[in-house]
């Protein structure tokens, strides 16, 4: 196949894919299958390259994304973009969901019924994308891949869910509640590049279980209890946000 033939048949794949998005988003808009619909003011389905190589999963949509649509668009979206920048990347070149696509209200935790009900939703987007590494963010959308485990236990560790790579990590709002956290799930971001360009040299980079990786180590600020700190008390939106969501 030639150079313009083999471009061609990429951006017609791509231009699918794209298709295909925009179908699952039109679904979302209209889903009335779980109670988060009555209290929306729009639909979060994602955004991103639909050919992207890493897609990264939050929790849901909070304040901010419920008003324009976008995930990720508040205080700790500020934050993954900042993430994402120190690796050579934006939203541009990844994709960008939640495990739910409508606010829960008060930034509660979704609920088992309301994950399921979108649950579809997101399969149809991994389905369609087919990234080659999935990071999770935060413990709800850790738990699709990984149940009863702790994003403080294997965050930053890559392991094999099927035929995913799946990364855990902390959700960005981690930061905001403990500074500490900073560091470490920037430190979990800078080995990104790495896990991915293993798994596009045919390489799994999957830590062993008995492998207990640096940062997880006794007397390392990851290993310290996210769910323990205190959240500080800011009337603003985007405060309310990082202190009600609890996404470790």
């Amino acid at each position: 196949m030639s150079m313009d033939a083999s471009q061609e048949a990429t951006a017609g794949v791509i231009a699918e894919k794209k298709t295909g998005l925009a179908a699952i988003a039109r679904q979302i808009a209209g889903c009335t299958d779980c109670g988060l619909c009555r209290g929306r003011n729009r639909t979060v389905p994602g955004e991103g390259n639909p050919d992207a190589r890493i897609m990264f999963i939050g929790e849901g949509p909070g304040f901010y994304e419920d008003q324009q649509g976008r995930p990720f668009v508040g205080a700790a979206g500020k934050f993954l973009d900042e993430l994402l920048a120190g690796i050579g990347l934006d939203r541009k070149k990844v994709f960008i969901g939640n495990v739910v696509k409508c606010r829960p209200p008060n930034n509660r935790d979704p609920q088992p019924d309301e994950i399921e009900a979108c649950g579809k939703y997101l399969d149809a987007q991994l389905a369609t994308i087919a990234p080659k590494v999935i990071v999770t963010l935060g413990r709800f959308s850790m738990q699709r891949y990984f149940p009863g485990e702790s994003v403080s236990r294997i965050h930053g560790t890559p392991r094999r869910k099927g035929e995913m790579i799946v990364v855990p990590m902390y959700h960005p709002a981690a930061a905001l509640h403990q500074g500490s956290l900073r560091r470490v799930i920037e430190a979990d971001f800078a080995r990104l590049p790495g896990f991915l360009e293993k798994v596009l040299e045919g390489e799994t980079p999957v830590v062993d279980r008995a492998e207990v990786p640096p940062h997880l180590k006794k007397g390392t600020a990851a290993t310290t209890p996210a769910e323990t700190a205190p959240a500080t008390t800011d009337a603003t939106p985007a405060a309310a946000e990082s202190q009600q969501m609890r996404l470790l």
